[in-house]
């Protein structure tokens, strides 16, 4: 069905009001989106995590009558200045919509990760075929991809490996298909594991990757590998769980991390962690290193 989208440029600080006012007026969802483009990874749990400048866009359905609503939020103090915009939505699978913008990428000397819906450029290749659905994780950001290419320089043959944050999958499926032998894949969001669950499946992988909420976890498991992909705030107060999945001299990448935030997540690892040079790729950038021998 067709959708009339209200965008409302919103701060911080009221965002949220915004979006709890949307869904009083009859908004069938809400969506908070970056000003500025600055993407944002799943939170931890109770988290809610808003930008500095906030767009927050409230779908109705086609026959709403938008009259009362934009009256509403401008009685609320929401709309001021003209900081909205009225758009009539054609009917998409918006879920979806994003696929035809998703093509097979190369990492390093012989990984791809292929859209499970388009043919393979490689087949000869380590070739990883992703269907994301809801999760995070194509390899279309630089995070993700800077994470990939770490892998894909390893030699994983036979090695255990935690992705913590798993997401689609992405990077479990990827350390799988390069030689490891078990991947532990934790994720505080159960549709991140149902992702991973099938594209594990769709590249004949599913039993050597074992899923789990963090509640869920196995007890004491230590791991070859460590990837967490996650966010710098986390990573730093995680950094005992993380650095705890580790075999003495094992090796950990992390990423989610803006450039500026490099030197606190650092920082915070350094005791532990002989840490590499750090690694960037447009705003975000990867820390690597191997665990001390403490």
């Amino acid at each position: 069905m067709p959708w009339i989208q209200l965008k409302i440029n919103a701060t911080q600080q009221t965002a949220e009001s915004i979006g709890d006012q949307l869904m009083e007026l009859g908004a069938q969802a809400v969506t908070f989106l970056d000003a500025h483009d600055t993407p944002v990874f799943e939170p931890k749990p109770g988290e809610t995590l808003l930008w500095g400048d906030t767009d927050v866009q409230g779908l109705f359905a086609a026959e709403t009558d938008m009259g009362p609503v934009i009256t509403a939020m401008e009685q609320a103090g929401a709309i001021i200045d003209h900081n909205y915009k009225l758009d009539q939505l054609e009917d998409k699978d918006w879920e979806r919509e994003w696929m035809k913008n998703f093509h097979p990428m190369h990492f390093g000397k012989r990984l791809w990760i292929c859209p499970s819906w388009l043919p393979i450029p490689d087949p000869n290749a380590i070739n990883v075929l992703l269907d994301p659905g809801l999760a995070f994780g194509t390899g279309t950001h630089p995070t993700t991809a800077l994470c990939l290419e770490w892998l894909e320089s390893l030699d994983l043959t036979d090695k255990t490996v935690v992705d913590f944050g798993c997401g689609s999958g992405i990077l479990a499926i990827a350390a799988l298909k390069l030689g490891a032998k078990r991947v532990v894949g934790i994720d505080i969001d159960p549709q991140a594991l149902t992702a991973s669950k099938d594209n594990a499946e769709r590249n004949h992988v599913a039993e050597q990757l074992e899923l789990y909420l963090p509640k869920d976890q196995p007890e004491d498991f230590q791991a070859d590998v460590v990837v967490a992909n996650i966010l710098a705030g986390p990573l730093k107060e995680l950094q005992s769980i993380i650095c705890g999945y580790l075999k003495t001299d094992g090796v950990l990448a992390l990423s989610g991390i803006l450039n500026e935030q490099a030197e606190a997540v650092s920082a915070a690892y350094c005791t532990d962690i002989e840490l590499d040079p750090v690694q960037s790729k447009e705003d975000w950038c990867r820390i690597s290193g191997r665990h001390l021998n403490c």
